[in-house]
């Protein structure tokens, strides 16, 4: 009986912000990345591969001053991957082979004392 195939995917987050460190807290059900500190111009990175039953899922929460951001980094199969997301000012954009730039999520100002 063959093995099933297993998929090895990148993802990479790339802080495009103007003079601002980013913080990335990036998860799946199974993998924690750990709070990282994201340089200006800097980006971080990480490989993972997708389970047999293509139910993988990968999501990021963002933090930058009094903003926070969530997005999902891969939705699993039969979902659009983006292998690169760029964090600018406005939001994070994926972008893949097809798309060039696509939003998908806006910054969100938290109240804090």
């Amino acid at each position: 009986m063959a093995q099933p195939s297993i998929q090895e995917l990148t993802v990479h987050v790339a802080n495009k912000l103007s003079n601002k460190i980013l913080i990335v807290h990036c998860r799946s059900k199974d993998d924690d990345l750990g709070a990282l500190v994201v340089e200006i111009g800097a980006e971080m990175s990480w490989r993972f591969e997708v389970n047999a039953m293509g139910s993988t899922l990968f999501w990021c929460n963002l933090a930058v001053e009094d903003k926070r951001l969530s997005f999902e980094a891969y939705g699993g199969e039969g979902e659009p991957y983006y292998g690169y997301f760029n964090v600018y000012d406005d939001g994070v954009y994926g972008k893949n082979f097809v798309t060039n730039k696509k939003l998908m999520g806006r910054w969100r100002r938290i109240w804090v004392p």
